[in-house]
């Protein structure tokens, strides 16, 4: 009995061996570009220029799009209060069930097609891509479904009936722009895996305006405005240019080089090594965004202006997120990179960067939210006990950016190494068993209302934060190579 053992230990001796071999060499010379992708690790300076540069666009991404949910709102609103809180009702719903499981999804593919790409794999980067968005669109049905009779859900926990189905015909009309969204998501990281960061910004310079353009269309035109509704056509439509000038880009511009063709079969079959980093990944995402959407029901208990404060922290704090996400997403590209090339010291490097970077950024974000508290607070409101109230608050949101930063760039780390299964447990434990009961105990045991919510916040923040760090710190690396490479065989 203990024979197949022995030989699968000695196999996965002989593999580690193999594997570090790659150490000081690298043998990807197929792709144009790629011939020197680990040189630059002679040099630590190089290799922080490498992504610090590639994060650049990335912040710019996801900046641009978080924006047009944000122009949806703002345009609806002046249409009235009701239409106004319908729309916000909606869009953090389809944010929930939607947008945060789609992104969730495809940060296997920050795993799969970087590592495919680092270990020159290159037709399995188009591969991944496939499967991942034959995935989604599978889970996509079954969402449709629950956006389509959205509003029977959603009045089990609103109380106003007309709400709920406002909100329900909103996102009946924002379901059929989910395709669009899901490739576009999925090519950002195909793309990501080669290199070609600017992608996804040069497609959001471009839609914005045309979305602010059929926003006025669709929503306040005279003839062709269909008011309410118009908004989330705006929106469908806005997703789709997304997606198709992604793929105008991979045609005419770059990206080309790892798409194989149609792989109908292999985007049918061998879906279980992906949804065993799929489904982590979206608890990831998941937990930290319901995490802030209870602390918004929380706030509602003290009262109108605590929850127009609230709601500037949240946005201030999302805002502020989007730059060391963009690190986040060029550190884990980088790191499977590494991982899938064989090169373990490269990889142990960008973790020490994806540390320096964090408390840098983490620094730099506490600094600028404490100085500039009160200007951003009368960006949003021009009521003084508002205002005031926010202030403070934003001083509590400073110190948890210390802290925050770390923890996004560790789980880009986590990503890379494609260990999004231990990422998603510490994010359910920091959140769930630690940050939100300290959050109800300090805000209405020790009554320090909105201050609790977000002190006990930062705390479960803050041990996120050490867990993944000493995660990744004390890394199995032998291992994830051969994960690495396991997973890349399965395919080949």
């Amino acid at each position: 009995m203990a024979q197949p053992q022995t030989e699968a230990n000695e196999g996965s001796l002989l593999l580690s061996n193999e594997l570090s071999r790659y150490d000081s060499t690298c043998i990807h010379q197929d792709l144009p570009g790629a011939a020197n992708a680990f040189d630059s690790y002679d040099k630590m300076k190089d290799e922080v220029k490498f992504i610090v540069k590639s994060s650049i666009p990335m912040i710019v991404t996801f900046f641009l799009q978080y924006c047009i949910p944000v122009i949806s709102v703002l345009s609806v609103g002046h249409l009235g209060s009701q239409e106004l809180a319908a729309a916000s009702l909606s869009i953090m719903s389809f944010s929930i069930t939607g947008i945060s499981i789609f992104q969730g999804m495809t940060t296997s593919l920050d795993t799969l097609c970087a590592q495919a790409y680092g270990a020159g794999r290159y037709h399995l980067v188009g591969i991944y891509f496939q499967r991942c968005s034959v995935l989604m669109l599978s889970v996509m049905v079954f969402l449709a479904l629950i956006w389509w009779f959205s509003g029977t859900l959603l009045s089990v926990v609103v109380p106003d009936r007309e709400l709920c189905f406002m909100a329900e015909s909103f996102m009946r009309v924002l379901a059929f722009g989910a395709p669009g969204l899901i490739f576009f998501e999925s090519g950002k990281r195909f793309l990501q895996a080669q290199k070609c960061f600017h992608a996804g910004t040069y497609v959001l310079v471009a839609v914005l305006p045309l979305n602010i353009l059929l926003q006025y269309v669709l929503v306040w035109h005279p003839t062709t405005g269909m008011g309410f509704l118009g908004a989330p056509l705006a929106m469908s439509i806005t997703y789709w240019m997304m997606a198709l000038l992604l793929l105008a880009y991979v045609l005419f511009i770059d990206g080309k080089a790892c798409w194989g063709g149609l792989a109908i079969k292999q985007s049918f079959t061998n879906w279980w090594p992906m949804i065993s980093l799929a489904f982590p990944g979206v608890v990831m995402v998941e937990a930290e965004f319901l995490a802030f959407e209870i602390l918004t029901i929380l706030a509602s208990q003290f009262g109108t202006e605590f929850l127009a404060a609230q709601s500037i922290v949240a946005n201030t704090s999302t805002i502020f997120f989007q730059i060391p996400f963009g690190i986040s997403v060029a550190v884990s590209t980088r790191m499977a990179h590494c991982i899938g090339g064989g090169f373990p010291e490269g990889a142990k490097r960008v973790v020490k960067i994806s540390a320096c970077l964090g408390v840098i950024i983490s620094t730099l974000n506490c600094l600028a939210i404490a100085v500039l508290r009160k200007q951003i607070c009368r960006l949003f409101s021009l009521e003084p006990e508002v205002v005031q109230l926010a202030s403070h608050v934003l001083l509590v949101l400073a110190v948890n950016q210390l802290v925050d930063g770390l923890n996004v760039t560790f789980a880009g780390c986590l990503r890379g190494q494609g260990r999004q299964r231990i990422g998603s447990i510490w994010n359910l434990a920091s959140y769930y068993l630690v940050a939100l009961p300290l959050c109800y105990v300090l805000a209405f045991k020790f009554d320090m209302k909105l201050y609790g919510l977000w002190i006990g916040l930062g705390i479960g923040v803050g041990f996120l934060a050490l867990c993944e760090g000493l995660c990744i710190f004390w890394s199995n690396w032998p291992q994830i190579m051969i994960d690495a490479e396991k997973r890349n065989q399965e395919d080949s």
